[in-house]
């Protein structure tokens, strides 16, 4: 079910749960409180669905498994790192805050439209103690675009000769 359907689903099941405690209140009781549904912004949910379960809500990380995100050079830096990790994916060694994973990261180029892309990773650079300029969708355009015929994640070494 796709995220709009679930929060279509969600506002109407408050809703109507709202209406139903109203019809069943007793005679001068004061009416049910309003339900207020918070409304999550598109790039925290797509940070959920996409990244969160590895590298956590909290940008943390996994000790020893996952690099975290909050502090991560490699995220701050650059856009077209990033944007690159995303596309393609990461394997290897990474060295972030002075930390060496060794792992894989899968790309998400087929899964991220270019929006989705941009406003994923501004909301992580902008998250967790994080300040790095916000990326565009038309960054990503461009970098998806010059590297169109890779299909290998990239390494550590590769990313430090991106321009």
């Amino acid at each position: 079910m796709s995220l709009f359907a679930r929060t279509t689903l969600l506002t109407a099941s408050l809703a109507v749960a709202a209406g139903f405690a109203g019809l069943h209140r007793t005679a001068g009781a004061s009416p049910a409180p309003a339900v207020r549904v918070a409304a999550v912004s598109a790039p925290e949910n797509k940070y959920n669905e996409v990244c969160a379960s590895c590298h956590q809500a909290d940008g943390k990380g996994l000790e020893n498994a996952i690099p975290p995100l909050a502090g991560a050079e490699l995220l701050l830096g650059r856009p077209v790192v990033p944007i690159a990790i995303v596309l393609h994916g990461l394997q290897g060694e990474v060295t972030v805050k002075g930390k060496k994973y060794d792992g894989a990261m899968m790309a998400w180029g087929t899964v991220l439209n270019d929006e989705d892309l941009a406003a994923t990773l501004t909301y992580a650079r902008s998250q967790w103690g994080n300040r790095a300029t916000p990326i565009t969708a038309a960054q990503v355009r461009a970098v998806r675009r010059k590297l169109a015929k890779r299909d290998t994640p990239f390494t550590a070494a590769e990313l430090r000769t991106l321009k």
